[in-house]
């Protein structure tokens, strides 16, 4: 059912989220921290029975200079440098084998999908270890670390996505001038924050995307993985001030007001596992002029997948 505000209230939804007063000396300094280390691309060549398409295996330093994964596909034979979808994965997943996703290189974009450390063992391979270890946390990602910002999970996670827009601008299938960010739910949200982190992205696709006005999402849904934060809470009840401070370092609402690449955004109005209005407040608060959200009235998280995309950025951004 259709169970989070009325669709005119979510027109004018802006969230909750408070935001720290150093929210951007914050990243700055994260950033450069991670840009004292070169992105050191590495790439090979992997041998598959695929025909029409090239795959790499890519490396390149992320967080702290530590080795990030990530698959680079290609159309065979192109000979020069492509539109190129950077794309990051759902909760729980990790890049995969080498022939999945293919659908970006087979529409005649460059795709490079960077793999998630610590994640990639639940619906999804991943081969990117998280060496940071972290204190008492729910099982899940969510509340790693969540006691300090500069110790949390997705601090590590956001500078790999921002890392991995500049490994692709190295990357000779790459034109760097049309870098698209994308992903659904997690990935939505790890979108965002590249975009908004890093000026080399020329066009954002958030499909339903996570991480988004977590004050709001924690208390209007009993879905994993914005649950994961209810349980720790229901367990360490004096700590709730301390993690609503971390979690506004990495909230995509605070991220959204800095982002001016022209976006799209879906939501669906029956999804509990990113609730539409934590993704309307992102989208009400995101800085450029040339943004939509397309909204499905009967879906629930299963909607906005790549169908949207394809159509969005093969218009914006067609192969010449």
């Amino acid at each position: 059912m259709q169970f989070d505000l009325s669709p005119a209230d979510l027109a004018h939804y802006h969230g909750s989220v408070r935001e720290p007063d150093d929210f951007d000396a914050f990243w700055s300094a994260t950033l450069e921290e991670a840009r004292r280390h070169t992105v050191d691309v590495r790439s090979e060549r992997v041998r598959t029975p695929l025909a029409a398409v090239e795959i790499h295996d890519i490396t390149f330093n992320g967080f702290a200079g530590q080795p990030v994964k990530a698959w680079l596909r290609v159309p065979a034979g192109i000979t020069s440098p492509l539109p190129t979808v950077v794309e990051f994965v759902g909760y729980g997943g990790g890049r995969g084998i080498p022939e999945d996703a293919l659908f970006w290189s087979t529409a005649g974009f460059a795709h490079l999908q960077m793999d998630t450390r610590g994640q990639g063992a639940t619906w999804s391979p991943g081969d990117t270890p998280d060496p940071d270890g972290t204190g008492p946390h729910t099982p899940g990602m969510m509340t790693a670390g969540i006691e300090d910002p500069y110790g949390y999970y997705y601090r590590r996670l956001i500078t790999d996505a921002v890392r991995a827009i500049d490994a692709a601008a190295e990357l000779d299938a790459v034109d760097p001038e049309r870098i698209i960010a994308h992903g659904v739910s997690q990935g939505g949200g790890l979108a965002l924050a590249a975009t908004a982190l890093n000026e080399r992205v020329s066009a954002l696709f958030a499909c339903v995307p996570f991480l988004c006005d977590f004050p709001r999402a924690i208390t209007v849904t009993d879905a994993d993985p914005y649950k994961e934060i209810s349980r720790y809470l229901a367990v360490h009840r004096a700590r709730e001030s301390e993690v609503l401070t971390t979690l506004s370092y990495v909230d995509g609402v605070c991220f959204a007001r800095r982002a001016t690449a022209p976006a799209v955004f879906t939501t669906s109005l029956m999804d509990t596992v990113c609730p539409p209005s934590t993704v309307f407040a992102a989208f009400n608060e995101y800085a450029a002029q040339d943004k939509q959200i397309w909204v499905h009235s009967h879906n629930g998280h299963e909607g906005g997948g790549r169908e949207d995309a394809v159509r969005y950025v093969s218009e914006r951004f067609r192969r010449e």
